[in-house]
Formats: structure tokens, C-alpha cells, sequence
């Protein structure tokens, strides 16, 4: 009786919110001062979710453990809002995961007819173990239940529905790279410079792709081969959204392969010249490998990130654009941004992060003629200007970030950002969409030229004018060093009494349409 009487006074109050939307469009606007108070006690529609939002966040660490908790937002989220936000915090597994660091975590597309998702976590044990998790939202209930003690006084929600799967050993190294184009395939790259298609309904071995072993000369002197040996492995890998060709860069080559994936084939190599690492900063002792790849979601470019800089090819493999943080920092993880504000179209920009605890963001539409690099030597290719940032050392955050997610939540415009550092802290943030949308349509790029020429103190100039685009939600300090990072929006019946609270071990819900893990979907 208690989930009809919500679900009648949450319909009821959706309609409530469409006839008013429709009368004040369409017949007399209420007065200023009505207007805000209805703001203050409702808040924006667009702007706060109808109900909690649980957001299940999974964190791979140098402890050799997976760490798994929700965040629990308990209040609307509106970037106005002076108020802070509710967002509570609990512990749901802890998997002693593999005998090493674990390197790198991907996670099956979510649907709606499934209660479940395939966690794959991979290691420099060799091994890629495979994980189920519920997709369902803990139900939070004041119980009679004894107390789980804890050392750390952590607040823990188990759910038993959270179970190992098993393993794969179909490498010969250490796990580099890990991605689920569909829910039916798991795509791995590892550092024996091989990449296999593992079908997920019986855990078969589809293909396997040998990339070659780089030539021992041209070394550059700071890798970490063995005497007598080449530095080999797969870094990094994105599948292009057709789902026909994917990406690979590798270690001790100075170049990015193309591959077929209908034929499982090379396609075609596409070696760096000196001019373009030059203006990345990899010099003749750097290595000049490719860090990270990244296909955007329309399919028509791609990032590749450098150890201190990105560089952005267009679909005919040639560079647009730079991107050069300031100061210069390391990049450790980038991936697209999809921005929908109100009433514009929606677009993308890059977001990235650093050494120093920055998230930047950057447009690949708009650029400055010409670059300047860290010698005050003009580059020939264009040089994206930053829109904003998140953290930083500004804002007290100077811990390196390893890896984030991106999410997009139902009935909000603004999408949320979880980051995890090597300092143990996660972060949850809120992007204002609205505020990176004002910059793009007014780019920063005039103060970049003077008179024609490249002005030496670009980057001076480029770090003071940059904004916080968003503000920090909550944190959360995991006690463990993590390495990778990944999160999901979790969807399904939440019990009406959410009561978040207490340190008692509960039990998530369950639907009826549940199916099996691992089938071809």
C-alpha cells in the first residue's frame, strides 16, 4: 500500500508540474516574489531528480582489492542552491580481487530488462576476474539487526546478489586495457601485445589479435624492458561506435595502429612525426608513445593523450588540435562530454584529468591559430582553448586523479562527475552545463594573439581566466591507494521508507524481469 500511495503522490505531482508549466507559459506568470519561493521549496524541475539517486561506484586499488559503495543523493540538485547537498555513503562489497595492483576495471552496458551487470577487473596477475552486480538500489531500512562492526565506523550495505563469477587466463601478461563494446563481447588488451574478443554468454575466446613487437633500436633510455629486451604491451585501445574499426597504441612505438575488427586485421599504421611530438613535448630521450585513445560519440574524431598533452585527430587521421594543460601536468585519464543545456543543442567536450587534481575542459571546436609550446617555439597546428575547470590547487586539491566517470542522470540537465584520486579520496561532482555552454559560445582565444603573433605569456594568461564550471558535492576517503574507477547509475524499486542511517548490513530489493548474467543480450 505504501509503493501505490508513493507512486500515486508522485504521478499526482508530475501533473501538478505539467499543468503548471502549461499555465504559466500560456496564460498570467505569477508574481517575482511567488516564483521564488516556489523555487526555494520545489526547486527546478529540469534541475532535481523526482526521487534518491544511487549511484554505485566501484574503485580498483594498489591494495589489491575492489572497492564497492553507493552514494545515495537524498535531496534535489540544483547548481543554485546555496544549500549543501545530502549525499550519504555505504559500503556494499570488498573483493580481495588479484595477488597484484589491480590496473583496470570495465563494466557491461546497463538495460532495462536486467537487474544485473558484468564487472571485469584486470591485473598484473595476468588475470581478468569477472564480477556480477546488482543494479537494483539498496533498500536503506531501519531494522532491529545487530550492528556490523567496522574499524573505520563506515556505514555497510551488503547485498549477496554482489558474487563472483569466475576468471580468465587467456594472457600472458599484465591487463593494460578493458572494455565492453556490447553487453555480448569483452574486449582485453594486455602487455604480451595481444587483444582478444571474449564472447560473454560462455566465456569463449572469439579472436585473438597479435600486434608486433617493437625493434629493439630507438629505444628511448627511461623504459622498463628487461637487458637485452624491447619494451612491448598494448596501452590503451577504443572501439569506434560503428563497431568496425578500433585503435590501439602500444608501448616503445611511436605510433597508433588501425584495425578491422570485421577481419580481425591491420588496417593501417599511423607513425608520429618529429614535428607533432615536438610540439606535445616529447623530445629525443621522451618515449613519444600514445597513453590513452579515446573515440568521441559521434564517431567522427578521436583524442590521443600523450604523457603531458592530447593531441585531436580528425576522422582522416590528421591532427586538428591541440591540447596543452597549464601548467604543464601529467594526463592520466580523458573521455568525452555530451552537454545538453536548456533550449540549445546538445554538444561535446573533452574532459581530462591531471597530476595536480584538476578535471579541465576543453572544446575542439574552437582554437587559437597558433600554439605556443613550453620552448616559446610556434606549433603550425592549433591549440584548443581550456573552458574551465573542476579542483585543483586552488580549491585545496592537489591529489593526483587516476580515473573518472561521467553520468547522466534522469530529469537533470547537469551531469555528474565521480573521481577517484591515489590518495584514497572519492569525489562526487556537479558540471554546470549551463556555465561551460557560456564559454564556448564566447571563447577566450582573443587574448591568445597579439597583433598576429603568438604572445610568450599565453599560459599565464590562459590559467588566470579559468573558472570552476561545476562544485563539489561530497567526498569520500576510501583508505586505499586507487588506480581505476568506475560508476553507474543504479535503476529499479527503491523501498518507500528510505531511511539512510545506522551501520546495519541490509539486503537489496528484487524485481521480477531479472535475467541470467552473461547471456547475449
Amino acid at each position: 500500500m505504501g509503493k501505490r500511495k508513493r507512486g500515486s503522490a508522485s504521478q499526482q505531482a508530475i501533473a501538478d508540474g505539467q499543468e503548471a508549466q502549461y499555465a504559466i507559459s500560456n496564460a498570467e506568470k505569477p508574481p517575482a516574489a511567488d516564483q521564488g519561493k516556489r523555487r526555494k521549496a520545489q526547486g527546478s524541475p529540469k534541475d532535481a531528480p523526482l526521487e534518491p539517486v544511487t549511484i554505485q561506484i566501484v574503485a580498483g586499488t594498489y591494495e589489491k582489492v575492489l572497492h564497492g559503495l553507493t552514494a545515495t543523493i537524498t535531496r534535489p540538485l540544483a547548481i543554485e542552491d546555496e544549500k549543501p547537498t545530502e549525499v550519504e555513503f555505504a559500503d556494499t562489497f570488498m573483493f580481495n580481487a588479484h595477488s597484484s595492483a589491480v590496473r583496470c576495471l570495465a563494466i557491461s552496458p546497463n538495460t532495462k530488462n536486467s537487474d544485473k551487470v558484468i564487472l571485469a577487473s584486470g591485473g598484473s596477475d595476468q588475470l581478468i576476474n569477472l564480477y556480477s552486480i546488482s543494479t537494483i538500489p539498496p533498500s536503506h531500512v531501519k531494522t532491529k539487526a545487530p550492528l556490523m562492526p567496522t574499524l573505520a565506523g563506515n556505514r555497510v550495505v551488503e547485498n549477496p546478489k554482489n558474487k563472483e563469477l569466475g576468471s580468465l587466463q587467456h594472457h600472458a601478461g599484465s591487463i593494460n586495457a578493458l572494455h565492453f563494446p556490447t553487453r555480448s563481447k569483452l574486449l582485453s588488451a594486455a602487455e604480451d601485445n595481444t587483444m582478444a574478443v571474449t564472447r560473454t554468454r560462455d566465456w569463449t575466446v572469439l579472436s585473438t589479435i597479435k600486434a608486433p613487437i617493437p625493434k629493439l633500436y630507438g629505444r628511448p633510455s627511461g623504459d622498463m624492458a628487461p637487458l637485452s629486451g624491447a619494451p612491448s604491451g598494448i596501452n590503451d585501445v577504443a572501439v569506434h561506435p560503428s563497431l568496425k574499426l578500433m585503435l590501439s597504441v602500444g608501448k616503445g612505438e611511436k605510433c597508433m595502429r588501425l584495425w578491422n575488427l570485421i577481419t580481425g586485421r591491420k588496417a593501417a599504421v599511423l607513425n608520429f612525426d618529429r614535428h607533432l611530438l615536438h610540439s606535445v613535448g616529447e623530445g629525443k630521450y621522451n618515449r613519444g608513445e600514445g597513453w590513452k585513445v579515446e573515440w568521441n560519440h559521434l564517431g567522427e574524431e578521436f583524442a590521443l593523450a600523450f604523457e603531458r598533452a592530447c593531441v585531436i585527430y580528425g576522422i582522416d587521421s590528421k591532427p586538428k588540435c591541440l591540447i596543452l594543460p597549464s601548467p604543464k601536468t601529467k594526463v592520466h585519464q580523458m573521455k568525452y562530454l555530451t552537454l545538453k543545456p536548456n533550449g540549445a543543442e546538445p554538444y561535446e567536450v573533452l574532459s581530462l584529468s591531471t597530476e595536480d587534481g584538476r578535471m579541465m575542459f576543453y572544446s575542439t571546436k574552437y582554437t587559437v591559430e597558433k600554439g605556443v609550446v613550453e620552448s616559446h617555439r610556434e606549433s603550425s597546428i592549433p591549440v584548443c582553448e581550456p573552458l574551465g575547470l573542476l579542483g585543483g590547487p586552488t580549491e585545496g586539491l592537489t591529489g593526483r586523479i587516476k580515473d573518472f566517470e561521467i553520468l547522466s542522470v534522469p530529469h537533470l540537465t547537469n551531469p555528474l562527475i565521480v573521481t577517484g584520486s591515489s590518495d584514497g579520496a572519492i569525489r562526487l561532482w556537479l558540471v554546470n552545463a549551463v556555465e561551460i555552454a557560456r564559454q564556448v559560445s564566447s571563447p577566450r582565444s582573443t587574448g591568445a594573439l597579439v597583433n598576429g603573433h603568438s604572445d610568450p605569456d599565453v599560459s599565464t594568461a590562459r590559467k588566470r581566466n579559468l573558472k570552476q564550471v561545476g562544485h563539489l558535492l561530497s567526498t569520500y576517503e576510501t583508505g586505499n591507494r586507487i588506480t581505476c574507477l568506475k560508476a553507474f547509475v543504479m535503476s529499479g524499486p527503491v523501498h518507500p521508507e528510505t531511511v539512510i542511517g545506522g551501520k546495519t548490513s541490509l539486503v537489496a530489493g528484487s524485481t521480477n524481469g531479472s535475467t541470467d548474467v552473461g547471456k547475449d543480450s
